[in-house]
């Protein structure tokens, strides 16, 4: 299974990154219902269920066809703990090949994501030393604007006191 195919399937929904639930079905090759067998393997951090506003979300975002393709059924997420989880429930050779490509995307992603802070740290500290050089900068400039201002002023100026 192609990882790049698997990330593009990860959402960040309440905060988590998750998978849905007919995705997941879609690469188990299995019904959506039989990834919610044993629910109580699934506490609300490993899979939760949509609620109206995130639906309506996704199908703003072109991840759901429709609300009706969805058949008045809302879809559950499972967050990387869930799909963890999944390879107790689903046990077939598939089922353990795309648990082990879906972890692995999980996985890249996390690493992305840390070098993405990183990288976000760096461009910050970058930006504050440009904000001190461009302060330098402006202020040097505008010492030697003035200075030349002052002195023209002092030229133009009429002398008072003796004249030689």
């Amino acid at each position: 299974m192609e990882l790049q195919l698997i990330q593009n399937k990860i959402y960040e929904i309440r905060g988590q990154r998750v998978m849905l639930d007919f995705d997941l079905a879609e690469m188990y090759d299995v019904e959506t219902r039989a990834l919610k067998r044993n629910i109580d393997r699934f506490p609300n951090d490993f899979m939760f269920e949509l609620n109206e506003k995130e639906i309506e979300n996704l199908v703003s975002q072109s991840v759901i066809p429709s609300k009706s393709k969805l058949g008045g059924v809302k879809p559950f997420a499972f967050a990387e703990q869930g799909v963890a989880m999944l390879s107790s429930v689903l046990n077939s050779k598939k089922a353990i090949q795309v648990n082990i490509a879906v972890i692995r995307a999980f996985v890249v992603l996390r690493k992305h994501l840390a070098d993405y802070k990183d990288l976000k740290e760096n461009i910050a500290t970058l930006e504050k030393q440009m904000n001190l050089n461009f302060k330098d900068i402006n202020h040097a400039l505008h010492y030697l604007l003035n200075k030349d201002v002052q002195e023209i002023a002092q030229h133009e100026r009429k002398q008072i006191g003796f004249k030689k």
